[in-house]
């Protein structure tokens, strides 16, 4: 989804919020978080959070990447049971569209059933990354609440039923209709770089006039690292502006 896309742009340079996802929701959000009256407090009924549209869903999809990528990729859709492949590729890439649990259970946004985050996943992120994903969506699809989610994931990294990142994961989120957030639409085209758990300061990121943002997740063990582009996987430019009206 944004993943916490927002999130570290609030605390750094732009003031806005995210999953990015995207990313990256600061200090703001943290506060919303805290809040007794927080907007998505529990789970909406499964349907809001699914497409009713395949083709839709899978349009959506490719959206996350320039054609020359997602053209070849795998092409995942959710259903009442999980994700499932839509399309076969061919050349390791894994597009699909995020739902608002692919943040973190502590995301004031994580029950948000309006968010619909494509991401293109490159084949370490799609061994490492991926399985996160799919593991979240089967407990959420199992009734989990946000608490138990929390416990589950700590326990499987534990267990090592979920594997640590590779070296070289990353994504693209190049989608201009996605929704990464209330608080801004579809934020900017970027890609993402997933590391374990590390110090933002040893990429440089957040830093006065470096181009890295950086997110450190602690209960999910990584640190996402986002470096925004010129422009949408269209190859319009962004406008360097976040749209708050771009909203589905």
């Amino acid at each position: 989804m944004k993943r916490k896309i927002l999130r570290t742009v609030r605390v750094r340079t732009i003031t806005v919020t995210t999953f990015a996802l995207i990313i990256i929701l600061g200090a703001v959000c943290q506060a919303q978080t805290q809040d007794a009256k927080a907007p998505y407090p529990t789970m909406a009924p499964l349907e809001q959070y699914l497409i009713a549209d395949r083709d839709a869903e899978i349009t959506l999809s490719r959206s996350a990447a320039p054609e020359s990528i997602s053209r070849d990729a795998d092409i995942l859709v959710l259903g009442r049971h999980g994700y499932e492949t839509a399309v076969k590729g061919k050349n390791g890439f894994v597009c699909f569209v995020q739902r608002s649990w692919a943040a973190g259970p502590d995301d004031p946004e994580f029950w948000n059933p309006k968010l619909r985050s494509p991401i293109c996943l490159n084949p370490p992120a799609v061994q490492s990354f991926l399985p996160l994903i799919i593991k979240k969506t089967e407990w959420v699809l199992a009734g989990r609440s946000k608490a138990q989610i929390s416990e589950d994931l700590q326990a499987a990294f534990d267990k090592k039923d979920l594997p640590t990142l590779e070296p070289g994961a990353m994504s693209y989120m190049q989608s201009k209709e996605g929704y990464v957030s209330d608080n801004g639409g579809h934020w900017h085209p970027h890609v993402m770089f997933f590391a374990p758990l590390a110090e933002a300061q040893t990429w440089g990121a957040n830093l006065p006039g470096s181009p890295l943002l950086a997110s450190e997740d602690a209960p999910e063990r990584m640190t996402i690292f986002m470096i925004p582009v010129a422009k949408w996987s269209d190859g319009t430019p962004d406008d360097g502006k976040p749209d708050s009206q771009h909203q589905h």
